[in-house]
């Protein structure tokens, strides 16, 4: 037993040093895995299903599946269509002789102050100046060539990154617990019945875990749709669905959201004064506030405390620690990793405990 726990430590440290150096394929490995646990129960039915006497092939059962997925991505995209037509008539029709004038004023008044207490000795009109020529150094810096050779590279990147996602969770939907089949061939005969356990374990809690983060951004894109509409907010919709997928990211995600909804919010509205202007960030503002309120209370201690079955400082560090690892993939998946490897080492750690009492009795 003692043997096979060091086989154990060997091949987590095996793995991890694989994960780094492969950073790329284990990234695509991690996301095919989420993809076919997803889609398993719906490539399931669809291949139980009998048409004409005779049951759906499983290969045509995942292509419906990826089918479904597909469409409820477009309609989802269909969400953004109006807000981002709306922001090209925007720009569009922007006055530049406007943006001058509202530009230069703030700027004349800075100015005006520091001449007046004379800590300024330039002449008036030196601070735009200055600012108008160092935002055309900075435009004349920019590399166009290396710009657009960066977007090529990121784009075929994400593109043979989505292949092969395709491909792997293709082919671990079809051959159905062929990996875990596999990886149980691995394991010696007296520890086959503690591994298949663990297996089992793990496999529940990260279900658990994925259909309460389904549950987690349905809640949210409802509570803040509801409330954005009751508030008369454009395109309620889709700051709600932009701050449910963005609420994906620990910590950071729902910042990340309310500052869309403000953006959006303020490029789309017309506010004649100030006060209005205050009025629309306060409602924005009690609305997601109201939303983490209910996040941090009720969804995320259902999700982490009963699903992980982790402490929330554990939570905490582990979430940075991927940050540290794999920037804001690493957090979205660090709390799965974890999982896996936090079930396995207990697992395996009461089964020695067992074997312990049983070998002294």
């Amino acid at each position: 037993m003692q043997r096979f726990f060091v086989y154990i430590i060997l091949f987590i440290v095996s793995f991890l040093l694989f994960g780094w150096y492969f950073s790329n394929i284990t990234v695509y490995l991690i996301i095919s895995l989420i993809i076919a646990a997803l889609l398993r129960p719906m490539t399931n039915h669809l291949n139980d299903f009998h048409l004409l006497g005779q049951h759906i092939p499983r290969w045509l059962a995942i292509i419906i599946s990826y089918s479904s997925i597909v469409i409820i991505l477009v309609l989802l995209s269909l969400l953004f269509f109006p807000l981002i037509n709306n922001q090209i008539i925007i720009l569009s029709g922007l006055d530049l002789d406007t943006i001058y004038q509202e530009v230069n004023a703030p700027i004349s008044k800075i100015e005006n102050f520091l001449f007046r207490y004379q800590l300024l000795e330039n002449q008036p009109g030196y601070l735009f100046e200055e600012l108008k020529s160092q935002l055309i150094q900075a435009i004349k810096s920019i590399d166009l060539g290396a710009f657009i050779s960066n977007v090529l590279n990121t784009t075929s990147s994400l593109f043979i990154g989505l292949l092969a996602v395709l491909f792997i969770s293709f082919f671990l939907l079809l051959e159905n617990g062929l990996l875990r089949r596999n990886l149980l061939n691995l394991i010696p005969n007296p520890y086959f019945e503690l591994s298949v356990a663990t297996f089992t374990k793990v496999e529940k809690l990260l279900s658990n875990y994925l259909s309460g983060l389904l549950l987690q951004m349905l809640a949210i894109f409802s509570l803040a749709s509801f409330g954005l509409t009751i508030l008369g907010v454009d395109y309620a919709l889709t700051i709600a669905l932009f701050a449910a997928v963005a609420n994906l990211i620990p910590y950071a995600g729902p910042i990340l959201g309310a500052s869309f909804g403000i953006i959006v919010g303020i490029s789309t509205g017309n506010f004649d004064q100030e006060q209005e202007l205050n009025f629309f960030l306060v409602k924005m503002l009690s609305v997601f506030g109201a939303v983490q309120v209910i996040d941090n209370i009720f969804l995320q201690p259902m999700i982490f405390s009963k699903s992980v079955k982790a402490h929330p400082l554990e939570i905490f560090v582990v979430i940075f620690a991927g940050a540290k690892i794999a920037g804001v993939l690493g957090m979205i998946f660090a709390i799965p990793v974890y999982t896996i490897f936090r079930v396995s080492i207990m697992e395996f750690y009461q089964g020695y405990k067992s074997y312990r009492i049983f070998k002294i009795k």
